[in-house]
């Protein structure tokens, strides 16, 4: 079925992820579909979540006892922030009128095993930012809710960038990862010469999500810039052996995770069994923990099918030179790089995601990909949602 038949269109997309350090926009104009599909990027902007609405965003992903009032208003006060980010996305651009918005949505809660439920076991997910208030605050039609089409047919819901990845990284000789590092890191494995079926991908685990925890109360600032703490401090053996036994590191994909596991009791784990390190020890131990839980995630779950030829980052993680060095250690002799370096901003790397998404979901064009949620077939992800 073709919703929409345009060939070529105006969209932006928007994100927030995890970490929730704020809101990325982007705006391309993208055209075809599938294999053919071209995105020409436009503008891109990144606006920080004022402290309030941060800290309400934080309590409603962390708190068991969440306010149900509180979080039907977040919800709608969200949606005005990703539409005060697009107008100022679009006034960047040099742009009057958008054909399209994607919108990933905050992600509050996120249950990819199935729990029970009144009789019933179910796996959910819950992204607020409600993309129908979206839709009618900017007269553009918005496509959102991306994860529960593919968890219906049994899949994790996430990750949802392989697509994009494919689409952009994929290389007829090369066998290329692409490592998303946000709050969570994700890994996708593209082999040389692969199509939709090719693809595989999960969540490795902790991204940046720990490292920024530990930096607010250890630092009193909200990362270890460009990671000079950690640079700083030796990582601990017996605590990083210790964390490496984590359950969630162990399982094979399909695997997708969030704050309800690397959250706050996760960090005052950690800094508990970190006591009597210094500071900058602690953060080295952290750090070390990310670059080799997504090694180990490689060398266990993927290199006995697929040897890479190029590990590609992105995400605010690729800026912690600590961090990516200890990235090159694990992973040497396989090269090392930055979508930066291939001609992809990794800040709107995310955002530019979303906005092909939404594009292929008007297409009428699946873009789940059951290699990497698991899900029983693909099919077409998001909610369409029509301004008056």
């Amino acid at each position: 079925m073709t919703l929409d038949s345009r060939h070529a269109r105006l969209v932006a997309g928007v994100m927030s992820g995890t970490s929730l350090d704020g809101i990325d926009v982007a705006i391309a104009h993208i055209a075809g579909r599938g294999n053919g599909l071209t995105v020409v990027p436009r503008a891109a902007t990144s606006e920080a979540y004022r402290p309030d609405l941060r800290a309400m965003l934080l309590e409603a992903a962390t708190s068991e006892t969440f306010s149900v009032t509180l979080l039907s208003q977040l919800n709608v006060r969200l949606a005005h922030a990703y539409a005060r980010c697009v107008r100022r996305t679009m006034t960047r651009a040099g742009v009057n009128t958008l054909d399209l918005i994607g919108s990933h949505g905050q992600t509050v809660r996120h249950v990819p095993k199935a729990r029970s439920c009144a009789g019933l076991a179910v796996a959910s997910t819950l992204q607020i930012g409600d993309p129908s208030v979206l839709a009618n605050l900017l007269r553009v039609p918005v496509v959102g809710d991306f994860r529960m089409a593919d968890m219906a047919l049994g899949g994790q819901g996430a990750p949802l960038v392989p697509y994009y990845d494919l689409i952009t990284f994929g290389h007829a000789e090369r066998t290329r990862g692409l490592l998303n590092i946000g709050g969570i890191a994700n890994l996708t494995v593209l082999p040389a010469g692969c199509g939709a079926d090719g693809v595989s991908g999960f969540d490795t685990g902790c991204g940046n999500m720990v490292l920024d925890a530990l930096a607010v109360q250890l630092l009193k600032q909200p990362m270890d810039h460009g990671g000079k703490a950690a640079a700083a401090g030796r990582p601990a053996g017996r605590v990083l052996r210790a964390f490496l036994r984590d359950a969630y590191f162990r399982a094979p994909p399909p695997k997708s995770t969030g704050r309800e596991r690397y959250g706050p009791d996760y960090v005052r784990r950690f800094l508990a069994a970190c006591s009597g390190l210094s500071t900058q020890d602690t953060l080295a131990t952290a750090t070390a923990l990310t670059a080799q839980s997504v090694w180990r995630a490689y060398r266990d779950f993927v290199h006995g099918r697929h040897s890479l030829d190029t590990l590609i980052v992105s995400g605010g993680g690729r800026r912690n030179k600590t961090l990516m060095q200890m990235l090159r250690q694990c992973f040497a002799p396989i090269e090392v790089t930055t979508s930066d370096a291939l001609g992809v901003d990794s800040d709107a790397k995310e955002a530019l995601c979303f906005a092909v998404l939404a594009h292929e979901t008007l297409n009428g064009h699946p873009t789940s990909l059951p290699g990497v949620t698991g899900a029983s077939r693909t099919t077409i992800l998001g909610k369409i949602c029509l301004p008056a």
